[in-house]
């Protein structure tokens, strides 16, 4: 019975489907192209909007922290009395 679990395993064969490290990359690239062409770009119309729009919001969440910033400077003032 020992020299039944004392055999050798058979050697194994290379798998054909592995892919190498330039398989990956080039597989890679593939997919990529195939994304990239299923992304619906904006107009240029949408771009102009859109940055419009965050440069607006910017402006107003700027003007909001300056006062409120203001505000503070100015109670701090009549607090300290400087």
């Amino acid at each position: 019975m020992a020299e039944q679990s004392a055999k050798k395993a058979p050697a194994k064969k290379p798998d054909k489907n592995k892919v190498g490290f330039f398989g990956k990359i080039s597989r890679f690239a593939k997919d990529l192209r195939s994304e990239t062409k299923k992304v619906v770009w904006p107009t240029r119309k949408q771009v102009v909007n859109n940055t419009g729009i965050v440069l607006a919001v910017m402006a107003v969440v700027g003007a909001g922290i300056w006062i409120v910033d203001w505000v503070f400077a100015f109670l701090r003032g009549l607090l300290l009395g400087a």
